[in-house]
């Protein structure tokens, strides 16, 4: 039986990680989450083909500015193992990780970004997740609804 499509919302850094730096790359994989509440989602919710919408955080303004999917399962995250990163968690062993991450990899690059206040602006997506107070999680369900309404307001084909 086939699997429902699912919808996320993965939050970066335009200075870490931007999705211009995706549509070189391709794929990547979306190390670097030491949220468990994320880590979760990846973990136990995330499927191969899953849609992303790709927004950059800690910008002026932030907003989401594209697609991604999911396109290798969840996997432990290398960067728990390594020394040298600032993802380094001693507590973490390969017999025992505490973090995992998936792999996306670039669909499109809106013309626009789709701003975080004109995402507030549009009534229909009160209830989002990214919209209510306090959300930080980096990694967070959308609905097939939400998912319709910001590829509209970016004038994308859902």
């Amino acid at each position: 039986m086939p699997q429902k499509q699912q919808y996320w919302l993965m939050k970066s850094e335009p200075g870490d990680y931007s999705i211009s730096d995706l549509e070189r790359d391709t794929e990547t994989i979306w190390d670097g989450v030491r949220n468990y509440q994320a880590r979760n989602l990846m973990r136990d919710a995330m499927q191969v083909g899953d849609k992303v919408l790709y927004y950059h955080s800690n910008a002026k303004p932030p907003g989401v500015v594209g697609i991604a999917e999911v396109s290798k399962e969840c996997a432990p995250d290398p960067t728990q193992f390594d020394r040298r990163s600032k993802y380094f968690d001693q507590k973490s062993s390969k017999d025992n990780p505490r973090w995992e991450c998936v792999c996306i990899r670039h669909v499109q690059t809106f013309e626009e970004m789709i701003s975080l206040s004109q995402l507030r602006g549009t009534t229909s997506l009160e209830g989002m997740a990214l919209l209510r107070k306090g959300q930080r999680l980096s990694v967070q369900p959308v609905t097939a609804k939400e998912w319709k309404i910001v590829l509209k307001l970016a004038g994308v084909k859902a």
